[in-house]
């Protein structure tokens, strides 16, 4: 009798730590005072991500560049400088050959001004400040997917330690059953396949253990990689997101994608500029003209000075019409892919807002209540086994019934915040 008692107090002892351990489950392990700060939380990883991602800094620099040729667009040509010499080979005036002005029959200085047709400057200023807002709109819709990628590879990583912390919650629930069936075995209270079967729960648990280390191993490297450092660099233990919102109603976050989408934007303005590209054409059926002032010196002889206008004669029009053609072919173009765009964007927006929407309730009905009831039945199986009442596999069953549903938990976690990133992307609203 008193083996019973102790053999019911081992037990006990190991239901405490297992009710410990389940409770606190879901706890982040602390960072050490010397662990890396970078990776716990997603705000100070945007920011690195935006001073040293090389990607972006190049969509950076391309919308500076465009910025700098909005000043130079509308400028006028350089002029031109020519020098003539007139009878070289000194044949009015007697003398050998030379090219030396001043030496020669007359030398002619001249400088000639290009003048573009009357608004050319106008709309070739206008049309590269619509490209450089192009450029800005390319240079936004970059960072958006960039940050969408950063928080993404962000939630895996988080989900691989939650993860690898369940992993090390269920192994350790495991081993303290391993203990109690021994200590049941030794006694004969329980048959050799009841040991078998728990070490062989522990040898899975152990293998799921090294997947997880992998996984986590690859968000780790997927992290760093956006953050442009090494890929084995550490990171600091992530910390718990906050808590998901509300599923916005549709029709509003649609009307702001509409509204702050940075590609559609840029879309947009990708028409805007086609069109002053056609009506830059248009323009090229007036001509350009030049004036020029020469000054006159012949040798031996009193200076003068002639005044020139040059006017250019729009002949060739088959190739001009061809021009102006593509241009009115390249805002039907522009026209088309801005609409293209507002469609697919609809598109990944009501799939998005689904998802999260259904991963929203599954996660509520997980948390609130198939996770409840799990751990209700593994109590009752824990109880009814310290009684003799149910046999060792009806525990083990109860135990890996309700790791499953905490994994199943996270896992539905993680697709819901990742539909919640998706959204925020496709709205312009990651900063």
């Amino acid at each position: 009798m008193q083996v019973g008692i102790n053999g019911l107090r081992s037990t006990s002892r190991i239901f405490v730590v297992l009710f410990l351990s389940t409770t606190f489950g879901f706890s982040a392990t602390p960072a050490r005072a010397d662990s890396p700060s970078l990776g716990a939380s997603l705000p100070a990883l945007l920011e690195h991500a935006r001073l040293h991602n090389p990607a972006f800094a190049a969509e950076r620099a391309e919308a500076e560049a465009a910025r700098e040729r909005i000043g130079s667009a509308g400028a006028l040509p350089d002029p031109r400088f020519q020098i003539e010499l007139m009878d070289v080979t000194n044949t009015m005036r007697g003398g050998g050959t030379t090219l030396l002005p001043g030496q020669v029959g007359e030398t002619r200085y001249r400088i000639v001004q290009p003048l573009p047709a009357w608004g050319t400057r106008e709309l070739d200023s206008r049309a590269a400040e619509a490209r450089a807002g192009r450029a800005d709109a390319g240079r936004e819709a970059a960072w958006v997917e960039l940050a969408a990628e950063l928080k993404a590879a962000w939630l895996r990583y988080y989900a691989a330690e939650r993860e690898a912390a369940l992993n090390r919650d269920a192994l350790a629930l495991l081993q303290g059953l391993e203990e109690t069936t021994l200590s049941r075995y030794s006694l004969g209270l329980l048959p050799q396949q009841a040991v078998l079967r728990a070490q062989r729960e522990i040898t899975t648990r152990r293998l799921a253990q090294v997947a997880v280390a992998q996984k986590r191993s690859g968000a780790v490297a997927a992290l760093n990689a956006l953050l442009a450092r090494p890929a084995d660099e550490a990171l600091a233990v992530p910390l718990d997101p906050p808590a998901l919102p509300e599923t916005p109603v549709f029709s509003r976050i649609a009307e702001r994608a509409r509204a702050f989408n940075p590609a559609l934007a840029g879309e947009a303005i990708g028409a805007d500029v086609a069109r002053l590209e056609r009506d830059r054409t248009w323009r090229d059926r007036y001509p350009d003209v030049s004036i020029g002032l020469t000054n006159n010196r012949p040798r031996g002889g009193e200076d003068s000075w002639d005044v020139m206008l040059e006017v250019m004669i729009p002949l060739q029009q088959s190739a001009r019409r061809s021009r102006e053609r593509e241009a009115e072919y390249r805002v039907t173009a522009a026209d088309a892919r801005r609409a293209a765009a507002q469609t697919k964007l609809q598109g990944e927006l009501g799939r998005a807002h689904a998802a999260f929407a259904a991963g929203r309730d599954s996660l509520r009905l997980l948390r609130g209540t198939l996770l409840p009831q799990a751990a209700a039945t593994r109590d009752a199986a824990r109880s009814a086994f310290s009684t003799g009442q149910v046999d060792f596999d009806t525990v083990l069953e109860a135990e890996g019934q309700l790791i499953d549903i905490r994994m199943q938990a996270l896992e539905t976690e993680l697709e819901t915040r990742l539909a919640l990133a998706e959204l925020e992307k496709l709205a312009g609203d990651l900063q």
